[in-house]
């Protein structure tokens, strides 16, 4: 029996930084003797003693013996894994490398069209050719949801021969689709199920969130503990169970994906998180599902602003089968105001969102939140509320996401993204095929990607998102006076 009040990474990196010795080894600050006053200034110097490279007493990342090995053992142990992998690459790698484990050249791999852009960079680095399903679609939101079950039998039907499927779960929004029945579905044709659950880490701590990914059929889940749990940025979790998942071929993945000079700092943290939520999860995610109770209800009275809820139940579709209550997506559009301008107005009165949308606001409440937090937050929507709106820029929009959520891939990733191209003018650039990754940011959702035809509603839809403030990424040209694409 594991004993989860232990933090073997801590406990040696603890040892290392109290063993006297001359250091002649990376990093090259000594232990944080050669740091920059300036950033000793900023973060004191004590960080910096346990940035430490794989030294004999600290293990190794990719062949680990000790101390990462019973780390990783005790977090398999707490979100209910038969393995984990550390991850200090992010989420990203973890994803990049479970599409690798899997698929290979010109495999076909099952996913929803609004999948995080590292999933793209993971069929670029595979070569897998996507075949993608259009989530359901809130309409009157502006929010895409999940894939259903019923359109996953369908695409498996016409596709057998996949080799994989992966699903967002939750999404940015915390919507959960019908992760059981896609399981169910999925493993019919033996394949494994992959999913992208980098803002659902803290669902395994509660029986009043929705359920996590591998207590309903996952056969590998990526999980950023530092989104929604108390890891550092960029620390993240890969878990899998189940024989469908090879092993020795997801370590040489992650070993192309992760860096060979990790960051304890990062490992510990995750150590450190575990052990946390494994005494004290249930009791902090209590506190945490308390302070979303109470700012939802109060928002919801604020006349102009509604709270993103689960629909009826005789309403209910596989596309939207739960929500994480943590998660507060804000329609802000009957005030006359898109999201992006709302963003910079709560900003000028001390709250961020975590990100905006032509109508939404979305806040993430986790452990690291507090009353003072809610109370700022719902006053500051009061205020929003109440301040007089001109004609809104929000009723000339007209290309939202059901405009742009249907592609046509031509090419493969791998291969639009190593073809020929040639810069163009953005206004000449209308049914020719991508060579780059477009996407506002965030949440990363691309709205173009290598091998799709360029449609005049995605580059609306793209200069509309960028005229009323949201931010481009992922191209050269981020002003968007220009795409890459293939060259005829």
């Amino acid at each position: 029996m594991l004993n989860q009040n232990q933090t073997p990474l801590i406990d040696a990196l603890k040892i290392s930084i109290s063993r006297p010795h001359a250091p002649f080894y990376t990093p090259g600050h000594k232990r944080g003797a050669g740091i920059s006053p300036i950033l000793t200034d900023l973060l004191g110097k004590n960080v910096f003693r346990a940035d430490l490279t794989e030294l004999a007493e600290l293990d190794n990342l990719f062949t680990p013996e000790n101390a990462i090995l019973a780390a990783q053992e005790l977090a398999a142990a707490a979100f209910g894994a038969e393995k984990t992998w550390f991850l200090v690459n992010g989420s990203t790698c973890g994803i990049e490398a479970a599409i690798l484990a899997t698929c290979g050249m010109g495999d076909k791999i099952i996913l929803p069209r609004n999948v995080h852009s590292s999933v793209i960079s993971g069929l670029i680095l595979s070569g897998a050719m996507p075949i993608f399903i259009h989530p359901e679609y809130d309409k009157d939101l502006d929010i895409a949801h999940s894939i259903t079950p019923e359109d996953l039998k369908t695409t498996l039907a016409k596709h057998p021969d996949a080799k994989a499927v992966l699903v967002v779960y939750p999404t940015y929004d915390g919507v959960c689709g019908d992760l059981s029945a896609i399981a169910q579905i999925t493993h019919q044709y033996h394949i494994p199920l992959l999913v992208d659950e980098a803002h659902g880490a803290h669902f395994a701590f509660h029986p009043h969130l929705p359920a996590s990914a591998l207590t309903v059929g996952a056969d590998l889940t990526v999980q950023s503990i530092h989104k929604t749990l108390g890891a550092m940025t960029q620390a993240s979790m890969l878990h899998i169970q189940g024989n469908r998942i090879d092993i020795d071929r997801l370590n040489k993945s992650l070993q192309l994906v992760q860096s060979t000079s990790p960051s304890f700092i990062l490992l510990a943290s995750l150590d450190a998180a575990r052990q946390q939520m494994a005494i004290n999860g249930e009791w902090l995610m209590f506190q945490t599902l308390q302070l979303a109770e109470a700012a939802r209800n109060e928002i919801s009275q604020i006349p102009g602003l509604s709270v993103l809820e689960i629909p009826p139940t005789p309403l209910l579709k596989g596309g939207f089968f739960d929500l994480d209550q943590t998660r507060l997506t804000v329609n802000v559009s009957k005030l006359g105001l898109t999201g992006f301008e709302a963003e910079d107005i709560l900003n000028e009165m001390g709250v961020t969102p975590e990100f905006s949308s032509l109508q939404n606001l979305t806040f993430i409440i986790s452990l690291g939140n507090n009353w003072a937090d809610i109370n700022a937050l719902v006053q500051s929507l009061q205020n929003l509320a109440r301040i007089p709106q001109l004609t809104s820029q929000y009723k000339i929009c007209k290309y939202r996401n059901d405009a742009i959520i249907t592609r046509n891939m031509c090419i493969s990733p791998r291969e639009a993204f190593f073809a020929n191209s040639e810069i163009l003018p953005l206004e000449i650039t209308e049914d020719r095929i991508c060579a780059e990754i477009v996407c506002p940011y965030p949440p990363g959702i691309p709205i173009l990607m290598p091998g799709e035809i360029i449609t005049k509603s995605a580059v609306e839809y793209l200069l509309q998102i960028q005229s009323l403030g949201g931010f481009i990424t992922g191209c050269m040209d981020t002003s968007l006076r220009s795409l890459k694409v293939i060259k005829t």
